[in-house]
């Protein structure tokens, strides 16, 4: 608990996000070397490895919700992390530099999202979530992750070349590392700050939304839901500093895919969720945005600034929407 007023929850808010730029820079080297020593694609690290260790606050929070009966939070930080994912996140990113697109990622991945998507959003129409439902959405997921792990064994052996294939934006690991476990070490050290500084990002925030009253769903679907994507928005920040655009892309897809369907699920699983009737119209604005993000990618297999600044303004235009009541 963030103890004091608005100037120390303010303090601990930048010291949290200069805690995660840190742990993200971290986990990223890590999981990457990591990773590519067992023969997996950035894109396919994205999408699984650093999405799942990314979206780690957001089953925190939904769980930890879920058992408190608090089931707008534990939906809303789901709805809001996801919107504020595509809309902003890759907004931003697509602002600092044009993002070229894998086509498996627009083909394979962007169909799992939009999929992924409705399932989720079928399970909350009813404005209810039950354990049976939870099931089969932990279980899409697994399968999802499952036949990912298994098309990266296959796409192993793809010849280089293919200009925006994920085997292209793979690059081989040239360097000895002398200690062998040092990027377990830094991995967990980076998730570990990450976790940490995301956990009282989160709080002062919420702190400071409930001191200006406003209502429980949209502090979940923004502000929390902004808290616990913050790990995945430095990620892909550094990552895509660092050259690794399979990572930067396919963290933001994958937590998203993972959110609706495994944290959703699982929090069902561990306590039915009941939600209130403004659900709906976070749900059909997440709709919207996942359709048009989708779109974006498979005209040109690039997401341009233009489109960028059009999904960060979308965000903004929302939280304003949603501060003011205007909007769930």
């Amino acid at each position: 608990m963030v103890q004091g007023g608005p100037i120390v929850q303010i303090g601990v808010i930048l010291l949290s996000i200069l805690g995660l730029w840190i742990g993200a820079r971290l986990l990223v080297d890590a999981v990457v070397r990591l990773a590519r020593r067992f023969g997996l694609s950035d894109l396919t690290i994205g999408l699984t490895i650093v999405a799942m260790g990314t979206s780690t606050p957001e089953l925190a929070v939904s769980v930890d919700a879920a058992l408190k009966g608090a089931g707008d939070i534990a939906v809303a930080n789901v709805l809001g992390s996801n919107i504020y994912n595509l809309a902003f996140i890759l907004g931003v990113i697509s602002l600092l530099k044009v993002i070229p697109i894998a086509e498996s990622l627009v083909h394979r991945d962007g169909i799992a999202l939009l999929a992924g998507t409705l399932v989720g959003g079928l399970a909350v129409f009813n404005l209810q979530v039950t354990r049976f439902e939870g099931v089969l959405l932990a279980g899409a997921f697994v399968a999802y992750t499952a036949y990912l792990l298994r098309a990266n064994q296959s796409d192993s052996t793809a010849p280089a070349g293919q200009t925006l294939d994920e085997t292209s934006i793979t690059r081989p690991v040239t360097e000895q590392v002398a200690f062998r476990g040092r990027d377990v070490v830094l991995l967990i050290s980076g998730l570990a700050i990450v976790l940490v500084s995301g956990d009282y990002m989160v709080v002062a925030a919420s702190a400071l939304a409930r001191g200006a009253g406003i209502s429980e769903w949209v502090i979940g679907g923004t502000i929390v839901a902004a808290g616990t994507s913050t790990p995945e928005f430095a990620v892909s920040l550094v990552a895509i500093q660092r050259g690794s655009l399979g990572v930067s892309v396919g963290n933001v897809v994958g937590s998203n895919i993972y959110n609706i369907t495994g944290i959703l699920g699982i929090a069902a699983v561990i306590q039915p969720l009941a939600v209130s009737g403004v659900a709906l119209e976070t749900l059909a604005w997440l709709a919207g945005i996942s359709l048009l993000m989708v779109a974006a990618l498979w005209t040109k297999r690039e997401l341009s600034r233009i489109e960028g600044a059009l999904f960060t303004t979308s965000e903004i235009g929302r939280w304003i929407l949603g501060i003011f009541g205007l909007l769930g």
